[in-house]
This record gives C-alpha cells, structure tokens and sequence, in this order.
C-alpha cells in the first residue's frame, strides 16, 4: 500500500499538471506561511509593543549562507547537466554526480553550521549592529543558534529534490515549504507559555529535518544509488562546479540585499524590521505562486527541448509561459494594490498603516521579480549562469545604494521604493540581452497577446477599484471573518471580469482555465 502510494506521488506528470500541482502547493504553502507570521505576530506583537524585530533578524545570516554557497546548485545549475545525462539513458552517471554534489557541499555546509554556532552573537551585531535591545539580541542568537545547521539540511533536501524534477516528479518538492512552515506554527503555540519567541528556532529546525525526511521518501522508484564520494576528476562534476560560482554568487547577493535592508530598517527604530518583514512576506507570496512554482515546472521541459536540439520549441515553450505568468499576475497585483489595507491588517492582527504603505510601493517589484522567475530561466537552460549574475551585479549594487540613499528621505517604505526600480531595471536588462542574442524571440503573435492582457486588466483595475468603494476598510474591521469576507467580495469580482474580457479578447491563456470550468459546471450527475 505505501509503496503503491509512492509510486503515484512519484509519477511523471505533464508540464500542465505539474504546474497546477506546484501552483496548488505553493497557494497551500503560502497561506501557511501567511499563517506562520500571523501567528507569530498574534502572540507576540501587540498595538504598541513589537517583539519579533529579533525573529527575523535571526534568519539573515544563514540564509546568506545556504544561497551563497548551495543554493546555485540547487537546479538552475545543476538540472541541465541532468537532463542531458537522463536523455542519453545514462542513470548511472546521474546518481554518481548527484552523490558528489552532496558530499562535495554537504561537507562545506558541515563547516559553516558549526560557524553560525560559534560566532552566532558578533555575525548578528553584523546585521542589526547595537539596534537591538538586550533581550532581543538574546532571543536573535538562541533562535540563530538553533537554526544553524539548516543551510545544511536545506542543502540536501534541495539536491535530492533538483533530481526529482528532472525526472519529472514534483509532489514531495511540493510539500517541503507545507512541511516547514507548519512546524513553525506547531511551535508558537508549544513553547509560547515557556521560552517564548525562542521557540520558533526550535520549530524551525525541526521542519527542516522534516522536509528532509519527506524529499527522501520521494526517492523511492528512482533506483537511486548513493556514491560516498567525491569524484573531483569527473569532467562533468567539474563542469557542474564551474557554473556554480555565478548562480551562488548571484544568490548571495540577494542574501546581501536583504541584510542591507534588515540593517537599514532597524536604524529607524524597533518595529520597523517587523514592518518591512511583514510587507515582504505579503508581497514574496504571489512571486513564490506565480513566478517560482511555474517557473520551475517549466524549467525541465525548457531543458529537454535544449537536450533534442529544438531551440524552435524552446522559444515557443518559453514565450507560451512568459505570457502565461503575466496574465496570471496582473489581476494579483492589481488586487494586492487595492487591497493593501485589508492584508497588513489580516497579518498582522492589528491597525498596520506602515505594512500598507510598504506593500504598496512593492507592487512593481512583485510583478518583475515574477517574470524574472522564468527570464532568469531563459538563460540558465542554455547553461548560461553569468550574463544573470552580471545583471544582478549591477542591480543589488544599485539596490544597496537607493537603500541608503531613500531611506533618508522616505524612511522604511524607501525601500520598497528601491525594490520595485531595482525590479525593473534588471528584467529590462536581461529582456534586452535576449532579444539581442535572438532576434525571432519576440514575435508580433507575442506583442499582440500582451497588448490584450494589458486592455484585459484595465477592466480588472475598474472592477478592484469599484469593490473596494463597495466594501471599504473601516476603522474597527479586525480579524479573520471580517477582513476576510470583504477581501473575498474584492477577490472575487475582480477574477470573474479578468477571466470573462480575457474570453471575449480571445486570450489563449484563459482557454485552459474555460474549458475547465466547463467541464466543473457542465458535468453529468449520476444519481444512484
């Protein structure tokens, strides 16, 4: 029975079905990581007391280091060497290289868990420098303490999952982020009447084993064989390490950004780190649900179209998901602009002008960072990881310098401000880039589509506009049952427009999502 169970789990899906699962399991996993800092704000954030300015100060550095050093081999750099291994039938040299890559940063990671141990308090002072009050700090290294070898079990997970998407199978890469987050929740609620905001280290860690276990059960099916070993003399192994370097970097650097910020705001005072994490949080979930799960349901059949030699259905395949992701987005931010009010309120169970007024200058950068997710794709499909790091380069440095500069003058919400141009600047770039390197890549077909999504969403901006007037947020709405019935009265409206004008604009993008209502609608009902 179990077996039968993980073969199912295990089965290659469809690019369709592979992206609804992921675009499902990443709502699912969204809406628990909503919950995840709703909670955590419930219980240990009040109207006037802020407390877990520490809590998210604790997770920087080691986040800093598992993208730096693991997180570029943890698919874009990795899967296309794969994908060619796995055309060629050749899954020997699939588990010999997967086996490496785990040895190889398993070690590293070994090393840099037992930093983050020892100098957890002078690497924080690195982030939050003397901005942090005395208990505070105190809860920010026992919680970085705790998580401190998680760079390392995020490591492993994230490999053995990057071969499970090549062989197209994505359910238990699915369940992790569902896995982790709920553990966190667990925790609020186990340790909040003992060592409090500490405790969510605790949960943290024990969702990262978790997710471990689980990713590891999806190997069952594969035959895979694990090579203690590291074959540094394998060309292949050495041509994996080669490209490596820049898609690390790259992460890296968004890690660095993100420090940047974490410090900046927490020079205005206590709250603001919770304020901007929190306007984060709401702006990252559409990018995860859209761009990220999309993306990387995409990014295996943009490989296997390299690997046939048909750069003609690698186009087509890439400017059908392009299109696909911006009709999906435009409602979303349209929606997340109107409503901005209801969601800081919704998650952080309290009146939150400043979340409001952050998430709303973040509405550029969720639209771009979305499409990044699959234009950064383009790229590393081609095993080209440097033109994306040179274009980041330019970016995070322009970030870190709005930052500064911006927050002088706009305070927190300035960097919202520099997220959305920095957003910008780089799509734009590295749209450029492609069109110069192919010249049939953006087709008047494509140009025309777009065009109909952007009149498309005029009517949604009307619709969003009209139910807000309808149903505003008023001074006392609070809690789950009421931001939530209006924001659904909001929601709702809105998608019945975008979706009926896409159908009289003839979109193909609604196609799929028509014919599946008819089918839900239309469908016969036996009765017995």
């Amino acid at each position: 029975m179990v077996n039968k169970w993980l073969n199912r789990a295990n089965k290659r899906v469809s690019l369709t079905n592979a992206a609804v699962l992921l675009v499902g399991a990443s709502l699912f996993g969204q809406v628990l990581g909503f919950m995840r800092t709703q909670v955590v704000n419930g219980n240990f954030n009040g109207p006037h007391r802020v407390t877990t300015d520490a809590y998210f100060a604790a997770f920087k550095i080691p986040d800093f280091f598992f993208y730096t050093i693991a997180a570029g081999a943890l698919g874009v750099a990795f899967m296309p060497f794969l994908a060619d291994k796995l055309s060629k039938g050749d899954r020997a040299v699939v588990w010999k290289l997967t086996s490496g890559l785990m040895n190889f940063l398993g070690i590293i990671m070994v090393g840099v868990g037992l930093v983050l141990l020892i100098f957890t308090e002078p690497l924080l002072h690195l982030v939050v420098g003397n901005n942090l009050g005395p208990q505070q700090m105190h809860n920010a290294v026992m919680i970085m303490r705790f998580v401190s070898f998680n760079p390392l079990l995020f490591t492993i997970s994230g490999i053995l999952t990057s071969v499970q998407q090549t062989f197209g199978r994505f359910f238990f890469y699915a369940m992790g982020p569902i896995l982790y987050n709920g553990s966190i929740i667990v925790s609020v609620y186990v340790f909040k009447g003992n060592i409090g905001l500490v405790g969510l280290g605790i949960g943290a860690l024990a969702g990262a084993i978790i997710q471990l276990i689980i990713v590891c059960c999806g190997l069952f099916g594969l035959q895979f064989r694990y090579h203690p070993r590291i074959n540094m003399h394998s060309p292949d192994f050495r041509h994996i390490l080669r490209n490596l370097p820049p898609r690390s970097i790259d992460q890296g650097l968004d890690s660095i950004n993100s420090i940047v910020e974490t410090n900046r705001a927490s020079t205005l005072g206590p709250g603001n780190i919770t304020f901007y994490e929190n306007a984060y949080t709401l702006h990252l979930a559409p990018i995860l649900l859209v761009g990220t799960a999309i993306s990387t349901a995409a990014f295996p059949r943009l490989n296997e179209r390299l690997a046939q030699g048909r750069p003609d259905l690698f186009r087509r395949d890439f400017l059908r998901v392009l299109r696909a992701m911006i009709w999906i987005v435009m409602p979303v931010i349209v929606i997340t602009f109107f409503s901005r009010g209801y969601l800081a309120r919704l998650i952080y169970k309290n009146p939150a002008p400043v979340i409001a007024s952050i998430l709303g200058f973040l509405v550029g950068a969720i639209f771009f960072r979305t499409l990044y997710a699959i234009i950064s794709r383009w790229f590393y499909a081609q095993k080209d990881t440097r033109t994306p790091l040179f274009v980041s380069l330019f970016a995070i440095g322009l970030n870190i310098f709005l930052a500064f500069t911006l927050v002088k003058t706009y305070g927190v919400v300035g960097l919202a401000i520099a997220q959305s141009i920095v957003a910008t600047v780089e799509v734009f770039t590295l749209l450029f880039i492609m069109v110069w390197r192919d010249h049939h890549l953006i087709t008047p077909e494509f140009w025309s589509g777009l065009m109909r999504i952007f009149s498309v969403t005029g009517f949604t901006i009307i619709t969003t506009y009209t139910m807000v007037t309808f149903f505003p947020l008023l001074k006392d709405d609070k809690g789950f049952t009421v931001l939530g019935a209006k924001l659904l009265f909001i929601i709702i409206p809105t998608l019945i427009v975008h979706i009926a004008v896409s159908s009289l604009f003839d979109l193909e993008e609604v196609k799929p999502v028509i014919n599946k209502l008819r089918k839900i609608v239309l469908k016969p009902v036996r009765i017995q």
